[in-house]
């Protein structure tokens, strides 16, 4: 099997499997206290119109429906028709209807007049997936009110680690940095977002970084990390990353909290890096 990735940066290495949709859910829920925080910090508020771009399962979208309420309005763009149609499923059945979704590229959004022009502009593990950060933070610029918010919130994967040291969380942990790489992908993205915001023109972003931290038994990383892996299963084989037969899914999930357990271990995931700042008024 070849070690070298032929990868279009512009394709979600993860894909957009029912499977795969549901663990975005989860993951989500895992990280929407962090993600809510930033939000708030940044500046959401009721009556804002915001887009956020990358929807995914629209759950980013609903945290920030939530929180300009009612008199806003939040518009979820994702490349995948199917992520927008669980996205768009997904607000129906919760009974949100200040939200919609679309199917849109970033590079290809038209700037909206000035009467429709965002409030925010919003995203969360988007941008490591573009082929040129700075050009998509750019081109996301255009369709902000001046004075608008413009936030995102990536992952510093080399962040993650154990204490004391939790074999299985730590080599899971370093199959999906190899993947990324391989992938061409950059598993650092938050520590770069300063340089981004500067390259696309935009003023100094204020910045804060969060992670979970786990243990016990009923910690919910195990499976977490375990549902990672197994949606990654099938380019770690493509890529020469790892085999099934290394990593055994199935049984990854009992074998990491076993040894969390038996060795008193605390799970540090990995850190999530927001920024965020306003266009000039």
């Amino acid at each position: 099997m070849s070690n070298t990735a032929t990868h279009n940066p512009r394709v979600y290495v993860l894909g957009h499997a029912d499977a795969e949709m549901q663990r975005l859910a989860e993951q989500a829920a895992f990280y929407a206290d962090l993600t809510e925080d930033v939000f708030r910090r940044a500046g959401l508020a009721p009556g804002m119109r915001v887009l956020d771009v990358g929807c995914g399962a629209g759950d980013v979208s609903l945290l920030a429906a939530a929180l300009v309420g009612p008199s806003g309005s939040v518009v979820g763009i994702d490349r995948s028709p199917q992520a927008i149609v669980t996205a768009q499923r997904r607000a129906t059945a919760a009974g949100v209807t200040n939200t919609r979704f679309d199917v849109a590229e970033i590079d290809a959004l038209v700037p909206e007049v000035e009467e429709s022009a965002f409030d925010a502009v919003v995203g969360r593990l988007v941008l490591l997936y573009q082929p040129d950060p700075v050009a998509a933070v750019r081109a996301l610029t255009r369709v902000l009110r001046p004075g608008g918010i413009i936030a995102f919130q990536e992952m510093a994967m080399h962040d993650a680690r154990s204490h004391p040291l939790v074999p299985t969380y730590q080599q899971s942990v370093d199959w999906i940095i190899a993947l990324y790489e391989r992938a061409g992908l950059e598993p650092d993205m938050g520590s770069k977002l300063f340089s981004i915001f500067h390259g696309a023109g935009l003023p100094n972003p204020e910045m804060i970084g969060a992670c979970r931290v786990e243990g016990g038994a009923g910690s919910p990383a195990y499976r977490y990390m375990t549902e990672t892996i197994r949606s990654l299963l099938p380019m770690f084989e493509r890529l020469g990353v790892a085999t099934a037969a290394e990593m055994q899914v199935d049984t990854l999930e009992a074998r990491m909290r076993a040894e969390a357990i038996d060795g008193a271990c605390c799970l540090v995931l990995p850190t999530l890096i927001a920024a965020w700042t306003r266009t000039p008024s």
